[in-house]
């Protein structure tokens, strides 16, 4: 059994579609205790998602809820399946949901979700469906006993005091199980002024007459955040908002309430509290941008689409507070027409009213859209404004016109990528676009391709240009007809102009041309060998200037052998030696030679052309034998040799070879023998048993097959030597097979050794007279040596006296800038002067008795122009001499020739030391 009562059924299609309008009306037939109640509930949004389905709830059954859900997806729902979320419930095939089984509801919404299920497309639909149920004794009008209902008593109390929890008994005194009321929702104006807190409504259980109940609520608002926006009284039960509400902060609260004793415990079921805050119009409408930029066509059709302006207001869109409409409020400039464009008040869109726009009069326009909320309504609504700024774009309305209709040119004759003319065109579209840039065709007057015409990107002018070289003898002029139009196709309705066509005139002007050889290269054959002189052929040239008189004259320009002449006048080519094919100047038989004609014009040109000389074989080579030199064992039947030929002509002047052996001398033919292999090898091997090991010179002829045949007779050495048992030559008998006997290996082994002994002795002889020459004494005794002698004494001093000298005097400077850098002339005595070093002459190892005089005055010479021997002789300088001396004057020292001393003996050395005796010993005669 169902004891309830339908009071709202809410149905949402979770799919992307909308229904065609914002209110609908549902019919539903309710069928309780067998009587059918026909209501209509108009349900103030409903949106279906599903399009293009649809769903209608037809009936209630009184035992089981029953709903037809009925589908359209334009293909006779064959094979759609349905099913829900629910256990309680099932679908039939036709769409049907019905209850599974007898349900106690209790007093809440009930929520079922329908799913349509398409196994072809494999596509799923889903329908949402939520009742709401209340007390079946209220739905037949039936009063609690022991309690009269006054008419209008429910509507006060849900005004006033809301009674959510009532107690009702049967008849017999049985209590009836309890069922909760469905409490509507309570509205609440945003931007009240209070005064605050302000009761909205009183809750209150019918219990509270015989026990005292504790009152309150939780939810987001009370409890959560924002926290206490509304309280309730606990004891009245009054419930109030406690500040100024905000629909766009927040449109809705759900609250829960509760009633417990004074212990705490549950009296009653918590009961749900929906508040809904009433928009007003607190917001003005926002554009999206505060400036729109769009574009159209010049020349379009009123109804044009140009662009979609967007204002959003914060307010409810469902109501007239968030229902906006669109204006325009000026148009800059107002040409053509003051009102060139419109707009569609509820969607923004802004479109072309008039005709006439015209890119090249107006280029752009400004639009000021204002959108007002409230329907539009200037008195009570809210307005803002937004720039529209529309750009007439161009089109190609303007055919290209040149500017004159005839041009005219001139170009040499044989130039290229040579403009000729420049071509200008006016366009009145907008510039380096499509419809603005030009493209210029040759019509006619061009059949050979000689001409074409490309466009310069910046001016747009047709710069008419030579691609293919033209001939002042073949034309002299010529006419083209050219015509111009855009990259882009002309706009519907517009004709091409009679301006888009004109005439270019070329003038050709002649220019001397090189003279040219008709056939070059030219390839001509002939035999080697053609003797000196012999008339080859005319290689002549042509002048292509026919309308000039002019002379060629030819020369040669390559000859690599210095083989031909060319008469100057007829290019007649002539042999300036023979003709060798087997030349290093011959290419795969071909001899090339490179000839020039000039003219004598103004300026003069030239020409080249180039002789091809192909030389056919003739046997003027003898074949050569190969290799050769060779050696065999002194044994026959151990190894042969082969030997081949090499010819310098080419086939049928080469092989087969023939080769014999001359029958002069006769040895040849009694120690040798020739066999044959093929055409190009033979074998040559010994015919006797055994050859003495030596060198051989084995004379072969070799003939070649060429007509007539040539022969050669080629010698090839041959060394004969003992062989081992792989027949291989012995290193012995290698050099025996040099042609040298026992006898003579013996000798030459000697004499080696013979020499070897000659360079040990001398070199033995060589190091005692260098030991002798550093051991020699001089040539006078010692004791009669009269030259000052250095000593050299193993002491190192005479006690503390001596070690106050200064050392450092007697060092050799390591530097000589101090020495450079002194005025000239001015030296210490112990440094070494700065110069040259004199060589001194080298004392023979084995002198002569007559040539020690000669090395005495030469190193005499040398020792007096050497400034770095020493004593050295030059200007001393003191700059200290001391405060005294305790010797005495040196002048009391006399010289003195007194002695027992006789130099008499200087005499007999020569007249080189005659001023020796003369100062020494011929004191005593004076």
């Amino acid at each position: 059994m169902w004891p309830c009562k339908i009071l709202c059924c809410i149905l949402t299609l979770p799919n992307k579609c909308s229904f065609p309008t914002r209110h609908s009306t549902l019919c539903f037939t309710l069928a309780l205790n067998g009587e059918k109640t026909s209501v209509k509930i108009k349900c103030l949004k409903l949106v279906f998602d599903c399009f293009p389905y649809h769903a209608n709830l037809t009936h209630f059954s009184p035992l089981f809820l029953s709903v037809l859900v009925k589908f359209n997806n334009c293909a006779g729902n064959k094979g759609v399946r349905y099913e829900t979320n629910s256990l309680d419930f099932k679908v039939r095939a036709d769409g049907t949901l019905f209850a599974a089984h007898h349900l106690q509801v209790p007093s809440k919404q009930l929520i079922l979700v329908v799913t349509a299920w398409d196994p072809q497309s494999l596509g799923t639909w889903e329908a949402m469906v939520r009742f709401l149920v209340a007390d079946k004794s209220q739905h037949n009008g039936h009063k609690p006993k022991g309690r009269k209902a006054l008419p209008g008593e429910l509507v006060q109390q849900q005004s006033d005091t809301l009674l959510p929890w009532r107690q009702h008994q049967s008849a017999n005194g049985l209590r009836r199980q309890k069922r909760d009321w469905v409490i509507p929702p309570i509205n609440v104006p945003e931007n009240s002024r209070g005064p605050f807190p302000q009761q909205l409504v009183r809750i209150r259980s019918d219990k509270d007459k015989e026990i005292h109940i504790r009152y309150s609520i939780t939810g987001v608002g009370a409890d959560q955040p924002p926290m206490e926006v509304f309280n309730i009284d606990p004891v009245s039960g009054r419930m109030y908002v406690t500040r100024p509400m905000d629909r766009e902060e927040r449109a809705s609260y759900h609250l829960r309430a509760h009633a417990v004793d004074m212990n705490g415990n549950k009296v009653e079921n918590p009961i749900d509290l929906y508040i809904y805050v009433i928009d007003m119009n607190d917001n003005r409408p926002e554009f999206i941008n505060q400036v729109y930029n769009g574009s159209v066509d010049e020349g379009s059709k009123p109804g044009t689409y140009v662009m979609t302006v967007t204002a959003n207001d914060a307010d409810d869109a469902t109501t007239a507070n968030g229902m906006v409409r669109y204006r325009i409020v000026t148009q800059t400039p107002q040409s053509p027409s003051q009102n060139m464009f419109t707009i569609n008040s509820e969607t923004g869109d802004i479109v072309t009213v008039a005709a006439g726009l015209d890119r090249e009069k107006v280029q752009q326009y400004i639009v000021i859209v204002q959108a007002t909320d409230m329907e539009g309504n200037l008195n009570y609504g809210l307005s803002n404004t937004a720039t529209a700024i529309i750009t007439v774009t161009d089109v190609n309305d303007n055919p290209p016109e040149f500017t004159t209709s005839t041009y005219s040119g001139e170009v040499p004759e044989n130039r290229v990528e040579v403009v000729v003319a420049n071509l200008t065109v006016l366009d009145r579209d907008q510039p380096h676009s499509p419809n603005w840039n030009a493209i210029y065709r040759i019509i006619s007057g061009d059949p050979s391709g000689h001409f074409t015409i490309r466009t310069d990107p910046v001016t747009n002018e047709g710069m008419v240009t030579v691609v293919k070289a033209v001939d002042y003898e073949m034309n002299r002029a010529f006419m083209l007809t050219v015509m111009v139009s855009n990259q882009a196709p002309l706009a519907s309705g517009i004709q091409m102009s009679f301006q888009s066509t004109a005439g270019v005139t070329i003038s050709v002007t002649d220019v001397n041309e090189a003279p040219y050889f008709p056939t070059n290269h030219k390839l001509i054959r002939l035999e080697e060998g053609v003797p000196t002189g012999t008339v080859l052929t005319t290689f002549s040239a042509v002048d292509p200037d026919r309308f000039m008189q002019q002379a060629v004259r030819y020369s040669k320009l390559s000859d690599p052998a210095n083989w031909l002449n060319i008469n100057a006048t007829n290019g007649q080519i002539t042999t300036a030696a023979v003709l060798d094919r087997e030349s290093d100047y011959i290419k795969n038989n071909v001899y090339e030679a490179t000839f020039l004609a000039a003219d004598n014009g103004i300026p003069p040109a030239s020409g080249t052309g180039t002789l091809q000389i192909y030389l056919i074989d003739i046997n003027d080579n003898a074949p050569e034998l190969l290799p050769k030199e060779a050696q065999i064992c002194e044994k026959p039947n151990l190894n042969v040799i082969n030997i081949t030929a090499a010819d310098a002509d080419i086939d049928p002047n080469v092989g087969p070879f023939v080769f014999e052996l001359p029958s002069v001398p006769s040895a040849v033919r009694k120690n040798w023998t020739i066999s044959r292999l093929n055409g190009d090898y033979a074998q040559l091997s010994l015919r006797i048993m055994y050859l003495e090991a030596g060198v051989y010179d084995v004379p072969i002829i070799v003939t070649d097959s060429g007509n007539p045949p040539l022969y050669n007779t080629s010698v090839i050495k041959v060394k004969v030597c003992p062989c081992d048992e792989n027949g291989d030559c012995t290193t012995i008998g290698a050099v025996a097979a040099a042609g040298l006997g026992t006898g003579a290996i013996i000798a030459i082994l000697i004499c080696i050794i013979i020499l070897l002994t000659m360079v040990l002795l001398f070199v033995v002889w060589m190091k005692r007279r260098e030991k002798e020459r550093h051991t020699k004494q001089l040539l006078i005794d010692p004791e009669d040596d009269v030259r000052d002698n250095i000593l050299k004494y193993d002491e190192e001093g005479g006690g503390e006296e001596d070690q106050d000298y200064d050392l450092s005097q007697l060092q050799q400077p390591e530097t000589m800038d101090h020495v450079l850098n002194k005025t000239p002339g001015v030296r210490r005595v112990d440094e070494r002067p700065i110069g040259a070093e004199p060589q001194y002459p080298i004392r023979p190892v084995i002198p002569h008795p007559g040539d020690i005089g000669d090395f005495i005055n030469e190193g005499l010479r040398a020792a007096d122009n050497d400034p770095t021997a020493p004593p050295y002789d030059s200007l001393l300088v003191f700059d200290y001499e001391g405060s005294g001396s305790t010797a005495g004057s040196v002048s009391s020292l006399n010289s003195s020739s007194s002695g027992d001393q006789d130099y008499d003996y200087l005499n007999d050395w020569g007249p080189r030391f005659k001023k020796l005796a003369d100062m020494y010993g011929g004191g005593e005669e004076d």
